[in-house]
Formats: C-alpha cells, structure tokens, sequence
C-alpha cells in the first residue's frame, strides 16, 4: 500500500480516480467498489449510505448510492455499467465504517459487469500506473487525508 499525504492508496485495487472510487476484481469476475481513503476524508463522518439494491442495472457514471455526512450528500458513481449483486447490508447499522475502514468493511456495494463493458473495465487504471496518478490529483488538489 503507497502512502501520499496521510492517504492509503492501494496497488492491488482498480481506480475511478476522477471519481474517488476504487474497485476489486473478484474471483467470480463481479468487482467490490467503495469510496478511496481520500474520498471518504474529504466528506468527512459518513452518516449514511442509500445503496441500490441487488437486481439494480446501473449504467456507467450512474449512481450506485447516496452517500451522505456532515460535509457532503451526494451519488456514488460506477465506472463501468453492470448489475448490483450484493450491497453491503453493515451499512445500514453503521455506515460510519466507510472511514473506518475504506478499503475493507466499508465497501458499498458489488457489481457484475454487463458484456458490453468489458472495455471500460479494462480501462481502470491499478498497479503502480494508479497509483501514480492518484498521488498526482492529491497533489494538484491539495488533499491531506485526516483520520476519523
């Protein structure tokens, strides 16, 4: 995991990086996405997550939730067009686990890419190309990650 600016930013993951997503290839070919490090600091305490429900069509940079805090209400968007197969139900308890844990118990939600897709899956930047370019936006916007 490389470290910016107080930022965890993983090389095992895939990036939306415009959008703040990371995503994780499954082995059953579904994705798990959530908000990066760096998203979740800058809407600070997460209060509450509206995530699509399994059996949802969502097309590329459509919505696949709302995220709400203090600081921000707005939509969780997919970098791809596929098909919700899981949300993550802990989210409904305590959605707060988004800071807590970014990468890990705090996904969101896990999509099945639609055939006509597979181009903008592998068109996700990962490895050390996203994480080159992800350090390069936090360093344009001046982002600093604080821990909740």
């Amino acid at each position: 995991m490389s470290i910016f600016n107080e930022c965890n930013i993983p090389e095992d993951l895939y990036y939306d990086i415009e959008n703040q997503v990371w995503g994780r290839k499954n082995a059953d070919g579904t994705f798990t996405f959530g908000m990066t490090d760096p998203a979740q600091s800058l809407a600070g305490k997460i209060l509450y997550a509206d995530v699509k429900p399994a059996g949802r069509i969502i097309k590329k940079g459509k919505s696949a939730a709302t995220i709400e805090s203090g600081k921000y209400v707005g939509p969780f968007p997919m970098p791809f067009a596929g098909e919700v197969v899981e949300v993550n139900k802990e989210l409904e308890n305590d959605s707060h686990i988004i800071n807590l844990d970014p990468y890990g118990k705090g996904w969101i939600v896990k999509l099945k890419p639609l055939p006509e897709s597979i181009s903008d899956v592998n068109s996700l930047p990962t490895g050390e190309e996203a994480v080159k370019a992800y350090i390069k936006k936090l360093e344009e916007e001046d982002i600093i990650c604080k821990k909740r």
